[in-house]
Order: structure tokens, then sequence, then C-alpha cells
């Protein structure tokens, strides 16, 4: 019996020590090294989806203002203020409300001269007055008020006008982004199923989306940097919009398998 307890015991020794000597065989190859059991299958196709569509300005946007020129800042700024008060009353005359003008640039700037010294050759300047520029802008949804606007500032005293274009309010635009991504994502699914009929595949899922930036093109001005002579006699100015196109796109990955 202790002849037995003997070889049971000595046995178990050694198949320890071999187990061991396994672990330390096999694990410096397994330290650092991610395993990947089983390696991925996943089918997948990706596709852009856009969307056009056209659509009417339902905003007038006019930018124009007074300049002035005194030998104080203050005759500057009193001069300016009260032309800039006749235009503001003349505007609102074609039923353009306060909250439809804004502020978009007031300026006070000195106004230099410059002299030639004839017996050194230097130049030097020296102010000689002030001048004040203040632009206001009228953004309204009354877009055939555009030529009676332009008109009655004009003949109130406006003698710069910045830029005239129609352009889509915040609503509108939001609406259509909303209703243009929509169909961006319908029209890639559409083009996914097309291309996969004649492989005999289809769409088991979505994998990834990109949403890109909504395209507005930027409205050309109707004037754009114009001087206004108050002088001169004019016809009522014609003002017209016309549509503009607005796109957008969606890249969408699906994930794909056999029919």
């Amino acid at each position: 019996m202790k002849t037995s307890s003997r070889l049971i015991t000595a046995l178990i020794a050694v198949l320890v020590v071999s187990v061991t000597a396994s672990l330390l065989t096999v694990a410096p190859h397994a330290q650092g090294q991610e395993v990947t059991p089983y390696p991925s299958r996943e089918k997948t196709i990706s596709v852009t989806g856009m969307a056009t569509t056209y659509v009417k300005p339902d905003q007038l946007n006019i930018s124009f203002g007074v300049e002035t020129q005194e030998k104080t800042a203050k005759e500057a700024l009193d001069s300016n203020s009260v032309q800039m008060n006749n235009i503001i009353s003349a505007i609102k005359q074609t039923g353009i409300s306060e909250s439809e003008i804004s502020t978009s640039s007031f300026n006070i700037y000195p106004v230099y001269e410059s002299h030639e010294d004839k017996l050194t050759g230097r130049w030097t300047q020296e102010i000689v007055g002030y001048g004040v520029s203040n632009i206001v802008t009228v953004q309204t949804s009354k877009l055939d008020s555009a030529a009676s606007v332009i008109d009655n500032a004009v003949n109130s005293g406006v003698n710069r006008v910045d830029s005239v274009y129609f352009s889509l309010s915040s609503p509108t635009q939001q609406k259509l982004k909303d209703d243009l991504l929509e169909k961006a994502i319908v029209n890639a699914k559409t083009r996914a199923e097309k291309a996969l009929k004649p492989l005999n595949y289809q769409i088991i899922g979505v994998k990834f989306v990109s949403l890109d930036e909504f395209v507005i093109p930027y409205p050309t001005p109707m004037y754009k940097g114009a001087t206004m002579d108050m002088a001169e006699s004019r016809a009522p100015t014609p003002v017209f919009s016309s549509d503009q196109e607005i796109s957008t796109s969606a890249q969408v990955v699906f994930i794909i398998g056999s029919n």
C-alpha cells in the first residue's frame, strides 16, 4: 500500500511540473496580442443620396445708409442723425415696421488731408474733419416693397446703397432642410436597392449615416456698392426675385445580405 501511494504521488508531481512548464512556454508568446476569435463577415454598401428643389425667396434684404462729413465729430453725428431719422420715417411710409429695420454698421472716423513740405519733401497729415457712416438693413417678407423702399430712402437722403437681394427666411430654411434630408436618405436607399438587385442581395440594416451641409447659394445682389444722387431724377426702381436652387446630400452605409 505504501508503495502504491508513493507511486501515485510521484505521478501527480510529474503532471503538475509538466503543466507548469507548458504554461511558461506558451505565456510569453501570448503577451501583448489581441485575440480575434472570429473575423467579421459583415457585408456593406456605401451610397450617397441627393435631393434638390427650387423655391421662391420669401425675404427681402436691403442695406443702405448715410455718410456725412463735418469739421467736428459732433457736427457730423448731428447731421447724420437728422438725415437718418428722415430716411427711417420715409421707409415706414412704405409699410415697413420698425422691427424690420436694424443697424448693421455705425462708424465715426477722422478725415485727414496730406501735405508735402516743400523744403524737406516729407508728407504730413492733419485732421480736417470727421465722418460718420450709418448703415441700416431692412429685412421684410414684403417682397413687392423693394422698389418703393429704395426710392423713398434715396429721395430722403440716402447716399449709399450696399446691397439689395432676396433670400430665404430662417423658418423656411429649416422646413426645407428637414424635407430635403428625408428625401436624400430615401434616394440613397433607392440607389442601393437598384445596385443590389442584379447581385441578388438586399438591405438588412444600416451601419452609418452622414448628413452633409444644407447648400443655399449666396444670392446675387440686385445692387452692390451703389451710390445714389439725391438730385438725380429717376424712374421707379424695378427689382425682381427669382427661384433659388437648394440641395443637400446624405451618405448611408447599408448592411447587406443575400436573398
